[in-house]
């Protein structure tokens, strides 16, 4: 009798795998323009704004980089990213413990893939980090948050999780500015998470690839009250605008550097090293200066100014949300409507979603993509549809003491306005 076993549990775990729902809603909405429809892009969560030009003449001054560069990253581009958190967190990085990857989705795939433990996140969480455990056939806990909390992970709720079985190996991703809620944590509640994974030994990823973007410019890394164990995630794409490029960053503290290696030893076996261009030219990102300190006060002013326009606008309709702390993203729960939708024969997150593409053009989605029941009629809202560009320029010549107006919003950001508008008579036919 042959011992061998055919490895098919990967090919079972993907095996009816969908395409991920950010990217599946872009090429939707994609096809239905070439269709001649007018439709509002409000689902897929790209920054509007260009590259800095500072970074983007890094790229062209070193299109001639050929080489394959080392697996963990460029030395200066780590040294550089280490820099950077020590200077904006206080955290005593090295350039040892940087690795660099092909965008941070990558990185946390690789992540998972040597790291043997269960996987913990919050719900309402991004699209792929349940789906990429799945692939693993890791197991996957949903810790559950509340609206009136502002979806934010509660200390408790962990605690009750973890102490079920005190010794099993576990990562929990939080992420911050949240995606899809926009949301933030406050200093005393990400003190007491860390509180938490210290005593049960969790490996906490802190993904904070939106933290530049927090309205205020303040954003603290839970790192700061777990050093021990916390991993941070971030990359170009969403505060540098650079989400094609693919450059993700992984900081980790000394006493995992077994898991950057391993993951390491995964990245010389598949992807290699990342494009070597775009990680000189990251260095000038990361590096900073006046430049790039104007460009994100600019685009944080902008995003605040459009969310807070567009949750007023919700609001008045009788959705209850919050105002977001940074990032693209709303996530209002049309549930308090549900008499008045179910008519419509509406009667979970994804329908609604659906007929709102179908009545109005503006695409967004559905609450049961990150995790929520479906039921909820929660959907994700990307403010993003207009020309950043525009909207950029616009804004450093208005006077930086004073909010974007309306005006302001509805000449330059109008695609994002419009659609808000017409979310709101849609919900009051």
């Amino acid at each position: 009798m042959n011992d061998y076993q055919h490895p098919v549990n990967l090919n079972l775990n993907v095996r009816g795998l969908p395409v991920s729902a950010t990217l599946a809603i872009n090429e939707l909405s994609n096809q239905l323009i070439r269709d001649g429809k007018k439709i509002y892009k409000l689902g897929l969560g790209q920054s509007p704004f260009p590259v800095e030009k500072s970074v983007v003449e890094a790229l062209k001054a070193n299109a001639h980089q050929k080489n394959y560069l080392p697996v963990k990253g460029l030395d200066p581009l780590r040294e550089t990213v280490a820099d950077y958190y020590n200077k904006t967190q206080k955290l005593d990085f090295k350039k040892e413990d940087i690795l660099i990857g092909p965008g941070s989705k990558e990185l946390m795939f690789l992540m998972q893939l040597v790291h043997h433990g269960d996987l913990l996140v919050p719900s309402p969480s991004w699209v792929s980090y349940a789906p990429q455990a799945k692939i693993l056939g890791h197991n996957v806990f949903w810790i559950e948050t509340d609206s009136k909390n502002k979806w934010i992970l509660s200390p408790d709720a962990l605690d009750q999780l973890c102490v079920k079985d005190k010794s099993r190996p576990r990562i929990i991703i939080i992420n911050y500015p949240n995606n899809p809620t926009g949301y933030s944590y406050d200093l005393d509640t990400l003190k007491d998470i860390a509180h938490i994974a210290r005593k049960y030994g969790v490996i906490i990823l802190s993904d904070e690839i939106y933290g530049e973007l927090e309205y205020k410019g303040r954003h603290v890394s839970i790192a700061q009250f777990y050093p021990e164990g916390t991993i941070i995630s971030g990359g170009l794409s969403k505060w540098c605008g650079a989400g094609g490029w693919r450059l993700g960053v992984f900081a980790f503290p000394s006493k995992l550097k077994w898991l950057l290696d391993a993951m390491a030893s995964v990245a010389s076996e598949t992807f290699t090293s990342t494009s070597a261009p775009i990680q000189y030219a990251a260095v000038t990102a990361y590096t900073g200066g006046p430049h790039i300190d104007q460009y994100l006060q600019q685009s944080r002013r902008i995003l605040d100014a459009l969310s807070t326009y567009a949750v007023n606008i919700l609001r008045s309709t009788g959705i209850e949300i919050e105002y977001p702390d940074g990032g693209f993203y709303l996530f209002p729960d049309f549930s308090n409507l549900r008499d008045k939708i179910e008519k419509n024969n509406i009667y979970n997150s994804e329908d609604l979603c659906s007929k709102i593409l179908e009545d109005i053009g503006v695409a967004m989605l559905p609450g049961t993509m990150f995790g929520r029941p479906k039921k909820e009629l929660s959907l994700r809202i990307s403010c993003v549809d207009f020309d950043g560009t525009k909207a950029l320029a616009a804004a450093q010549h208005t006077a930086s003491d004073k909010s974007l107006n309306d005006n302001f919003l509805n000449r330059y950001c109008c695609n994002v306005t419009k659609a808000i508008s017409k979310i709101k008579n849609w919900l009051e036919k």
